[in-house]
């Protein structure tokens, strides 16, 4: 019998450069503002990425780190409290990852937020507001500095720094023993969950009512 895992890659550890987006109370909204929701794919989202703090009426570019050079190829996102409220839209997560966004490191962030960024694969780790004040600053003045998330370990690593951050229990099993990916899963368990509906009476009544219409 194979790993129903095997074919979800684990996410026990992220690398990379830092971004810094300050400020609490960022929700979804912003993130992805809700006319970029009607696309049939989330395929372009990331061009999107917070659009409206990012350009004015006219297009123009405002100041914002998604604006900066330095930061185009960073994937590691700093944020502060409360990061992902607002409405459950997962455009707004899919719209970070497809911008370029593996891990995001914050105070805090939206459950429901912090579970569609699970469902992707990134991870949301937590510490306290001096520590990622502390951080935010450290990226601002190395934004080639690398980063590294030890979801495993709880630890995030940068320059001479290690700090202990936290990842919710049940985030970091599925995480490092790779069974975030649900729809992988049903994938990966196909023949067993064929075998169970087989032996659901009920499926096979709702079986024969159709083809009792047909």
């Amino acid at each position: 019998m194979s790993d129903a895992t095997e074919d979800i890659p684990e996410v026990d550890y992220v690398e990379g450069t830092g971004i810094p987006i300050r400020g609490n109370d960022i929700d979804t909204d912003q993130i992805i503002p809700a006319r970029f929701m009607k696309v049939v794919t989330f395929d372009g989202l990331g061009e999107f990425a917070f659009f409206d703090l990012r350009f004015d009426d006219e297009d123009n570019e405002k100041d914002h780190p998604f604006n900066e050079e330095q930061f185009q190829d960073s994937n590691v996102m700093v944020v502060n409290n409360n990061f992902g409220c607002g409405s459950s839209r997962e455009h707004a997560p899919q719209a970070l990852m497809r911008w370029g966004i593996d891990a995001i490191i914050g105070e805090g962030f939206a459950e429901i937020f912090a579970g569609n960024c699970l469902a992707l694969g990134i991870p949301t780790v937590t510490a306290d507001h001096e520590t990622i004040n502390a951080l935010q600053q450290w990226v601002d003045d190395n934004p080639d500095g690398k980063i590294e998330v030890d979801v495993r370990a709880e630890t995030v690593t940068y320059g001479d720094n290690e700090i202990n951050v936290s990842v919710d229990r049940a985030q970091r099993e599925a995480l490092v023993e790779g069974n975030w990916d649900t729809t992988a899963l049903m994938k990966a368990n196909r023949n067993a969950i064929e075998e169970t509906a087989s032996q659901l009476p009920y499926l096979d009544q709702t079986r024969s009512g159709l083809e009792a219409d047909d």
